[in-house]
């Protein structure tokens, strides 16, 4: 049976304010192993690690959650940024997780690489589709006038930050690979994010396997295919031999981070994809109920995931 790890994406409930009850919830549930999320402040990882209930496997940078000076929490700043100052902050929150890892024995830092552009202009016309998705206004060309400027935008804005983030993981590999920890670089949720299934073979030029790969999230493929942007096979038909590591979680239109099971998504591909490596991470949201957080278990072996 390959080892489940529960990610602290669920430890956002009140119940969990202790991380000690979040860490023995997971082992009570049947899960063998925990992943810190960024949105974990560090006061609960303490508490996670105290409590001994299950071991830390893997760490979602920037790990530990923590405040930044413009207000905002520390996962918005980018690794792909333009701007010095924003980009050496994301470098240096990201540092702070590899230091994470080599302090709890976790081989694994899940890395979100960065953004095109702005936040807010990247992200409107995107907004729009979401909207209409979610209305269930499927005005054909309306929809696809809107994506064609969603691509459009990016492509015309995308090389210089690629290069950007680029720079980030080359840094951020010579501060892991001296502690054993391997970098995977995941596919995004949004249209603007950085990489696309063509991107990583620039991303990943002159790195080894062991030092960055690409870590596979069912969710966010699924969701920018159901918004006709990137085919969700693409990710593994491209880079499943360089899989390091995965977030399993279903979809429901396009809300992700269902427990695997409690969605429609078609899961033969995944597995086809991903079962070759020794282990899995759930990543499944605070609103879903104990019943299929501890159902997913099964359902995995059900589909040949265990």
């Amino acid at each position: 049976m390959k080892p489940l790890a529960l990610s602290t994406m669920y430890a956002q409930q009140e119940r969990f304010a202790d991380g000690a009850a979040f860490a023995r919830y997971a082992r009570d549930a049947g899960y063998q192993a925990i992943e810190i999320s960024h949105s974990t402040p560090m006061e609960k990882v303490e508490r996670i690690l105290e409590s001994a209930a299950l071991p830390v496997t893997s760490v979602h940078q920037p790990a530990p959650w923590v405040r930044h000076s413009n207000g905002r929490g520390n996962s918005h700043c980018n690794l792909a940024a333009l701007d010095a100052d924003e980009r050496r902050a994301a470098i240096d929150y990201a540092a702070k997780s590899i230091d994470l890892c080599a302090r709890i024995g976790a081989t694994r830092l899940v890395v979100h690489l960065g953004h095109v552009g702005d936040v807010a202009e990247q992200f409107d016309e995107e907004l729009q589709l979401r909207r209409m998705f979610d209305a269930g206004q499927f005005d054909a060309s309306r929809f696809e006038e809107i994506r064609e400027t969603a691509i459009r935008q990016r492509r015309e804005l995308a090389e210089p930050h690629l290069a950007q983030a680029r720079d980030s993981l080359v840094e951020l590999v010579r501060r892991a690979e001296c502690h054993g920890v391997t970098i995977g670089i995941e596919n995004r949720y949004h249209y603007h994010e950085i990489p696309h299934p063509g991107e990583y073979e620039q991303v990943f030029e002159g790195l080894d396997p062991a030092q960055a790969g690409y870590w596979h999230d069912v969710g966010h493929a699924e969701v920018l295919h159901r918004l006709g942007f990137i085919d969700r096979h693409d990710w593994l038909a491209g880079w499943s031999s360089r899989c390091v590591g995965a977030h399993l979680h279903d979809v429901l239109g396009i809300g992700d981070h269902r427990a695997p099971g409690d969605g429609d998504v078609e899961w033969g591909y995944v597995v086809a994809g991903i079962r070759h490596l020794p282990a899995y991470t759930l990543e499944i949201n605070q609103h879903q109920d104990d019943a299929a957080v501890r159902g997913a278990i099964g359902f995995l072996g059900e589909i040949g995931l265990r």
